[in-house]
C-alpha cells in the first residue's frame, strides 16, 4: 500500500514550525529537504529517526513495507518481521539502543542531581519504565517489543500534538485578554471609554475581509490553482492539482503540504502589517483548516491524504457546496468566563511566588553588599598595614647609612671594639722618639725608660 513507508517516516518528520510550507513544482529544493528533517519535538527524536533509517537498509524488511498497511504497523505485526532482518541491521539496533539507555541514564542523573539526591541509590530498571518508547527490561539489545514501544508511542504522542498546539492557543488568547483588562483598569475612566472604543473598532475593521472559502472545496482548491499554479480555473483538474502540490513526489500530501494550500485564503483574513491582525490567531486558523481537511478526507486516518482519498473526496457533496467556514472571530472565544478566572488565578499564585523569589533574591543581595563592604574595609587595612610596614623598612634601612663626607663620599665610622682594641695596641708598641709633632703638641715622652747621664 503506498504511503505505508511514509507514514512511519511521518513519525520522525512532522515539523512544529509555525509558517507554511511554500509551493513550489518540480524536485525538492534544499530547504524542503532541510524541512524533512525537522526536528518533531519528541525527546527521542534522534533514536527514532536512526532505528527508521537502518531499518530501511534491510531488503526484506522493506518489502515487507510496501506490502503492509497502517493497521499492521501499528497494531505491532509488522514488528514480528525483525526477527527476519540481517545481522548487521540487528546488530546496529542494538548500538542504537544502548546508546539511548545511556543517553536516558544520563538525563535521570542529571535530574538527580539538580534536586540533590546525589546519594540516592538508583533503580535504573524502575526509573527508565517512565520513558514509554523502549523496553525497560532488557536494555542490551533491540527486540520486536522494541520497535511495537517506538512506533506506538511516537503515534500517541502525534495523535496528541495538535491538543497541545490548540490548548497553547487558549492559553495565549486567555493572557492577552488578562493584559486588555488590566490594562484598562489602570486609565481613567474617560481614557478606558475612548480605549474601548478604539479596540472594538480594530476588531470590527478584522471583522470586515473577503468571502474566506471552505478549505478543501472546489472554490479554495481552483483559487490555489488560478492564483498560485498559474493556470486555468475552467481546466481544473484535481489529479493534476495533487501531483502539483505533492511537493515531495511521495504519493501523498502530508500535513505541511496540506496546510501550504490555506496560505491564499489566510491572507484575505490575516495582514502582518495590520495592527489588528493577530499572526498567532492566523497559525490557529491554519490548524483548524488542517483539521478540517483532514476530518474529511484522510479515510484511514493515518494523518496523510492519498491520491485515492483526495479523489474521493471532491467526489462528495461537500467538495461542491461546502457550508460557509467560519473564521475565529466569527466563532466564540476559545475559553470560558470560569477559564479565564482559573487562568488569572494561576497568574496570581505565580505573581506571588515571583514576588517572594524576588524579595528573598533583594535580601541575599543586601546581606552580598554589606560584606563586600566588610571585604573591601579589610582590604583597605590591609594595604594600609603594607604602606606602613614598608615606611618602616624604608626608615630603619635609613639609619644604618654611614654618614657621608664633605663632598657626598661615604665616611665609614670605625665600631667601638675596634677602636678599644686600636688604643691597647698602641700602648705596646715602642714610640719613636723622632716621630712628628702633631697638631703643634709636643710628643710624650716614652715611659719606663732609665736616664743616661
Amino acid at each position: 500500500m503506498v504511503g505505508v513507508r511514509v507514514w512511519l517516516l511521518l513519525l520522525s518528520s512532522v515539523s512544529l514550525r509555525v509558517s507554511a510550507v511554500p509551493i513550489e513544482r518540480g524536485p525538492p529544493t534544499q530547504d524542503e529537504k532541510a524541512e524533512d528533517n525537522a526536528d518533531t519535538g519528541l525527546y527521542y527524536d534522534r533514536y527514532l529517526r536512526e532505528v527508521i533509517e537502518v531499518l530501511e537498509t534491510d531488503p526484506h524488511f522493506r518489502e515487507k513495507l510496501q506490502s503492509a498497511n497502517t493497521e499492521d504497523i501499528k497494531n505491532g505485526r509488522l514488528s514480528k518481521e525483525l526477527d527476519l532482518v540481517g545481522h548487521h541491521v540487528r546488530t546496529r539496533l542494538d548500538e542504537l539502543k544502548r546508546q539511548e539507555v545511556s543517553r536516558l541514564r544520563m538525563l535521570l542523573k542529571a535530574k538527580l542531581d539538580s534536586t540533590n539526591m546525589q546519594s540516592v541509590q538508583m533503580d535504573h530498571v524502575s526509573l527508565l519504565k517512565q520513558f514509554e518508547h523502549l523496553d525497560p527490561h532488557n536494555q542490551n539489545t533491540f527486540e520486536a517489543r522494541d520497535l511495537e514501544l517506538l512506533i506506538a508511542t511516537a503515534t500517541k504522542d502525534l495523535e496528541n500534538y495538535d491538543a497541545e498546539r490548540h490548548e497553547e492557543f487558549k492559553r495565549y488568547e486567555m493572557l492577552k485578554e488578562h493584559e486588555r483588562r488590566e490594562y484598562l483598569k489602570s486609565l481613567d475612566q474617560e481614557k478606558r471609554e475612548r480605549e474601548e472604543k478604539r479596540m472594538e473598532e480594530m476588531k470590527e475593521k478584522h471583522r470586515q475581509h473577503p468571502k474566506v472559502n471552505a478549505p478543501g472545496s472546489v472554490d479554495q482548491l481552483r483559487e490555489v490553482w488560478e492564483e498560485t499554479d498559474g493556470l486555468d480555473p475552467q481546466e481544473f483538474n484535481p489529479k493534476t492539482f495533487f501531483k502539483l502540490h505533492d511537493t515531495n513526489g511521495d504519493g501523498v500530501l502530508d500535513e505541511q503540504e496540506l496546510e501550504a494550500l490555506f496560505t491564499k485564503e489566510l491572507e484575505k483574513v490575516y495582514d502582518p502589517k495590520n495592527e489588528e491582525d493577530d499572526m498567532m490567531e492566523m497559525e490557529e486558523e491554519r490548524l483548524r483548516m488542517r483539521e478540517h481537511v483532514m476530518k474529511n478526507v484522510d479515510l484511514n486516518h493515518d494523518r496523510l491524504v492519498s491520491l485515492d482519498e483526495f479523489l474521493k473526496s471532491t467526489e462528495k457533496k461537500e467538495f461542491s457546496s461546502p457550508k460557509e467556514w467560519e473564521t475565529l472571530d466569527d466563532n466564540k472565544p476559545v475559553y470560558t468566563e470560569e477559564e479565564l478566572q482559573r487562568f488569572e488565578a494561576e497568574l496570581w499564585d505565580k505573581q506571588v511566588e515571583l514576588s517572594r523569589r524576588a524579595e528573598t533574591l533583594r535580601q541575599e543581595q543586601e546581606i552580598l553588599k554589606e560584606r563586600g563592604k566588610a571585604l573591601e574595609a579589610q582590604k583597605k587595612e590591609y594595604q594600609q598595614a603594607v604602606v606602613e610596614m614598608s615606611r618602616q623598612k624604608a626608615q630603619q634601612a635609613a639609619r644604618q647609612l654611614p654618614p657621608s663626607g664633605p663632598d657626598g663620599e661615604l665616611r665609614f665610622q670605625p665600631d667601638a671594639r675596634n677602636l678599644a682594641q686600636e688604643h691597647h695596641q698602641v700602648g705596646k708598641m715602642p714610640v719613636d722618639p723622632n716621630r712628628d709633632v702633631q697638631n703643634g703638641l709636643p710628643a710624650e715622652p716614652p715611659q719606663n725608660l732609665q736616664h743616661t747621664p
